[in-house]
């Protein structure tokens, strides 16, 4: 692993740090305020963990997450009482959904890849293709046909 990677590790990994004290930050008030200090106390650590180890796996894995915000609130929801839920709810997919954002625009850039290069198809989905081209070109072999018609127009 080179400087500059790890450079950028270090840099993704204080972001994420970021995204998930953000949304910590942004609920913690609404844990249980009936319950005893010290029950409380270990609902805020808990609430606090399950954040950020969503975020480290969003980093890790982005690509194998499928639907972090709705992971993050049922590991947490327990820990609110019914009336903050949607409050919680919300908070907790405005904060994935900015961290998601954050890692879609790092993948793009190639930041995360170490540089590697991407194929330059978009899916059906209008997402850019995730494979590796072959070697000498700019498409993978799901797309080379792509690449005949681009040199026949």
């Amino acid at each position: 692993m080179t400087v500059q990677m790890e450079a950028q590790l270090v840099q993704l990994q204080a972001c994420m740090y970021q995204y998930s004290r953000a949304i910590y930050r942004s609920i913690k008030d609404l844990i249980d305020p009936y319950a005893e200090p010290a029950v409380q106390l270990e609902s805020r650590r808990s609430v606090l963990e399950q954040c950020e180890q969503t975020m480290e796996r969003l980093a890790a894995d982005p690509h194998y997450f499928a639907k972090p915000d709705r992971a993050l609130f049922q590991d947490i929801r327990r820990f609110f009482p019914i009336t903050a839920q949607a409050q919680v709810a919300w908070a907790v997919k405005e904060g994935v959904g900015a961290a998601v954002t954050f890692i879609e625009e790092q993948l793009e850039a190639g930041a995360l890849d170490g540089g590697v290069a991407r194929c330059r198809a978009t899916t059906r989905k209008g997402k850019p293709c995730q494979r590796t081209p072959l070697p000498e070109r700019d498409y993978c072999p799901s797309h080379q046909h792509l690449e005949r018609s681009l040199a026949a127009a």
